[in-house]
């Protein structure tokens, strides 16, 4: 508790410094991933993370000192020309975008190791800590360092703030912004030298290994939450936000546990629940859904048979047997026990001695039921000119989805039929 409180207080220039910095650099990249991620460009914030070593390494052989702004430069440029090269390669060649960006970010990333070997082996004392690209150190970040972070990030959200209608449709409607004449080009070009530098704004804290992960994992946890856009950007910016603070809690109170990667753990903790629990997205609630409608189609399934053995004779609520019910349909005994009881605590059928019968409001869902199945075999036999006899398997499925809105659409397209396909009677 006192390390809580010792912590959280932020008296340490050094706790300082290391929280805001990874809170202001996973915040800022998590944001522009979004649009990263909407883009359908993921794999890109790898490429740029590995590209900008040979630039960091090149900036620092150039200048002969460790100036996280020049750094910063370096690592920019050798950046942003990997992704100009990325497209280059796909809009000239016939090379997919995932095999240039394999190309450009082995090819860059080799050139850094390189370079980081041979100065590595020149004997410039200066180079200490210039591995920790690589891996990223967070707990390394200075006074100096968190005024250039800060800066860029700063940058990265009121830019994004400024053109977000412009990036918004860029992101959902290419075409449609071409169209209006928006200049595509030059926003492509601005979300890549977003992209950029959120890159290199964050390799100093989980190096350029890790650092796709910050790019992207807030921004897909965030998508799984919601569908609006704006929301989605706040949320990404929360997981970034909190995953910094967090990962530079644990390291703080575990000083051999590094915080760059603390934070990747964290946010890709996070992401995997919002997988697992998100309300609509989620697996859970998918497995929920599916379960549902599985429920769902059983219990309509079984209205429907016991409507069409009362037409035989036009008697809806006599009793039948679960022997005269699964004669009808294969369904297995178990589930279709179940599916009954349901039903009857709903108050759709009454249980017998002799056996089942539906009530009132059972007769008249089981009647919709069978009303749209017929509706529409016609539709199809009507319409899209299918035999009679290949629709039924059609009708057996599409019936289940058929809103109030759309049956009343059949019913008028079809002139409020009285017959189906096979000559029988559409209640």
């Amino acid at each position: 508790m006192s390390e809580f409180i010792e912590f959280f207080s932020f008296g340490d220039a050094n706790i300082r410094y290391v929280t805001i910095g990874s809170v202001l650099l996973a915040s800022s990249s998590a944001v522009v991933g979004c649009f990263t991620l909407l883009r359908k460009r993921a794999l890109v914030g790898d490429a740029v993370a590995h590209a900008v070593l040979p630039g960091v390494c090149l900036a620092f052989i150039l200048s002969g000192t460790k100036n996280p702004f020049i750094l910063l430069l370096g690592a920019f440029v050798t950046g942003w020309l990997s992704l100009i090269l990325i497209d280059y390669i796909t809009s000239r060649s016939r090379i997919k975008e995932d095999t240039a960006i394999g190309l450009v970010l082995s090819v860059f990333f080799g050139i850094g190791i390189l370079l980081l070997t041979s100065i590595q082996h020149s004997g410039n004392a200066a180079q200490s800590g210039l591995d920790k690209f690589l891996f990223g150190k967070a707990a390394s970040l200075v006074g100096e360092d968190l005024v250039v972070f800060s800066a860029v990030a700063i940058l990265l959200l009121i830019t994004t703030i400024l053109f977000y209608k412009e990036l918004k449709l860029l992101c959902f409607d290419e075409t449609f912004a071409k169209s209006i004449g928006f200049p595509v080009r030059s926003l492509e070009l601005l979300l890549t030298t977003l992209t950029v530098f959120a890159v290199v704004v964050g390799i100093q804290a989980v190096g350029v290994v890790l650092m796709a992960a910050m790019l992207i994992t807030p921004a897909a946890a965030a998508r799984f939450w919601t569908e609006r856009l704006g929301v989605m950007l706040l949320l990404a910016a929360i997981i970034g936000a909190f995953s910094g603070i967090t990962g530079a809690f644990v390291s703080y109170t575990a000083p051999a546990m590094p915080t760059g990667p603390w934070i990747v753990l964290i946010v890709s903790m996070i992401a995997i629940l919002s997988f697992a629990f998100a309300p609509k997205r989620g697996w859970v609630a998918r497995m929920l859904r599916r379960r549902h409608n599985k429920t769902q189609i059983l219990e309509e399934n079984l209205l429907k048979l016991l409507y069409q053995l009362g037409e035989q004779h036009e008697d809806y609520f006599s009793n039948r047997t679960l022997d005269t019910i699964l004669s009808r349909r294969n369904i297995p005994k178990r589930e279709a026990l179940a599916g009954l009881a349901k039903l009857k605590r709903q108050g759709y059928i009454k249980r017998h001695a002799e056996g089942w019968a539906l009530t009132q409001e059972g007769e008249t869902r089981g009647k919709r039921v069978v009303r749209l199945h017929r509706l529409w075999e016609l539709y199809l036999t009507q319409y899209l000119q299918l035999a009679s006899d290949h629709v039924h398997e059609d009708a057996e499925t599409i019936e289940h989805i058929i809103t109030p809105e759309l049956e009343q659409k059949l019913m008028e397209e079809l002139n409020y039929p009285a017959l189906d396909p096979h000559q029988t009677k559409i209640p």
